[in-house]
């Protein structure tokens, strides 16, 4: 059996306790939050009768010696709960993002190496069927390498609580999924950006809900983002809507269902060269997907195989290098390097 203490009992927990629920072997064996109510009451939802509940991390760990821990806590203090995981000899897969800081972000990534445990981040758009699809299909050359990546997003939650008075709310809350989909899906290498945020005169939020980004991600490759969180109608998917352009043609995902690409064919029509429609290969079987029910199966995986999943946090904070670097350039208002030393 692979125990877990699972710490901050939010709404998000949810989602992982209802992915829990479909994995034979994985036992909640402890609950922590701070308010002590809350976490009974998710033991009492989920029917997790034999679960330790407590409010403070280490003492639950000290009693339960689980195999890992499941962080579902805020931002700031993430830190504190991958120490404490570390330190208690437990493997850690955390709801992104992985820090609140890059220093933060820096310090766990090397406490899981010093202590030899494996670390990974609930980056879940990466396990979406069309992400997956549009990766083997640009690994596959059907219409070249990427030159040029688009991705819009504009949603707009009324979610009230602690995200309304974020700083930085967007880029911070939000963008790290699209920065981490684009960076997955066409091999990019983050190495710049530049950033504007604004807070239009209709936002409800306190700072940052809607920002435009430009990064270099290496090798000829640009991605533009432009998104909001309050943007009124016209709403975008979740995972946003894209245009990847390449060097013999362009592939369109509207964030649903609808996922095209067209090839340039050696014919000219006028001004423009004409091209035509081709297939997106389906899933392929070996593709991961399921969110963060094959999130965790993967975490789960690498601890037996001694192998590292795939959002493993040295992996993923270069993707946390994006957001901060996207930050920082707002905050400045200049093109900023995303330098080796940051991811």
């Amino acid at each position: 059996m692979f125990n877990v203490v699972l710490v901050g009992c939010g709404a998000m927990s949810k989602h992982w306790l209802d992915a829990v629920k479909q994995i034979d072997g994985l036992a909640i064996v402890g609950l922590v939050d701070l308010d002590a109510e809350r976490a009974k009451a998710r033991a009492r939802e989920y029917e997790l009768t034999g679960a330790v509940i407590g409010t403070s991390l280490d003492a639950v760990l000290d009693q339960t010696r689980p195999d890992a821990v499941f962080d579902i806590v805020v931002p700031a203090a993430r830190r504190d709960v991958a120490l404490s995981a570390f330190a208690h000899n437990c493997h850690l897969l955390t709801e992104k993002p992985l820090a609140d800081s890059p220093e933060n972000a820096r310090a766990i990534v090397e406490a899981a190496r010093r202590a030899g445990r494996v670390h990974a981040v609930v980056q879940n758009r990466r396990y979406v069927a069309n992400v997956r699809r549009i990766r083997r299909f640009l690994d596959s050359g059907a219409i070249g390498a990427a030159t040029s990546i688009h991705a819009d997003f504009f949603v707009a939650p009324h979610f009230g609580g602690f995200r309304e008075e974020m700083a930085h709310v967007l880029l911070l809350d939000m963008a790290i999924h699209t920065f981490d989909a684009a960076r997955y899906m066409v091999g990019g290498e983050p190495a710049s950006v530049y950033c504007q945020e604004w807070e239009p005169a209709s936002s409800w939020y306190r700072q940052g809900s809607s920002a435009s980004a430009v990064f270099d991600l290496g090798g000829g490759k640009v991605f533009t983002y432009a998104g909001s969180w309050c943007a009124a109608g016209f709403r975008t998917s979740w995972e946003g809507s894209w245009r990847i352009v390449a060097e013999h043609g362009s592939l369109a995902w509207d964030g649903h269902d609808a996922l095209t690409a067209e090839l340039v064919l050696p014919v000219r029509d006028g001004l423009f060269d004409k091209t035509e429609p081709v297939e997106v290969p389906p899933l392929d079987p070996a593709d991961r997907v399921d969110g963060h029910l094959g999130i965790i199966r993967d975490f789960m995986h690498a601890i037996e195989t001694g192998t590292q999943p795939e959002t493993r946090g040295d992996d993923n904070i270069k993707s946390v290098a994006m957001v901060f670097g996207a930050i920082e350039s707002a905050e400045t208002g200049r093109r900023v390097a995303i330098s080796k030393e940051a991811q």
